[in-house]
């Protein structure tokens, strides 16, 4: 199975900016050993099972909550059947079709 989720999750009572916050939701994707993309949007990452995707999950509110006192967090999953590694076959199958690399 590969579970493709991807999230944003940040205080919106902490000022502009709050990648120092997002910076230790990254520590507990890495403690987690799961592949992960960061985009300017938000993190995509990849495990096998739904417990893992919900358990990075809450570990990221944990992270934050001690300090922020509102977090915003938005979740999008794509659950399929089949081997891992999808992250990156999604991609080269659409540059496939498309004759070329996209940009990144």
């Amino acid at each position: 199975m590969s579970i493709l989720f991807e999230f944003a999750m940040f205080p919106t009572d902490k000022g502009e900016s709050v990648s120092p916050y997002v910076s230790r939701l990254l520590t507990v994707i890495d403690d987690s050993a799961a592949a992960y993309r960061l985009t300017p949007m938000g993190t995509i990452v990849e495990v096998q099972t739904m417990d893992e995707a919900l358990s990075i999950i809450k570990k990221c509110y944990e992270q934050l909550e001690p300090d922020c006192a509102r977090i915003y967090s938005a979740v999008k999953f794509d659950i399929r059947k089949g081997p891992m590694g999808r992250m990156e076959d999604k991609v080269a199958s659409v540059e496939a079709k498309a004759g070329r690399k996209l940009k990144t």
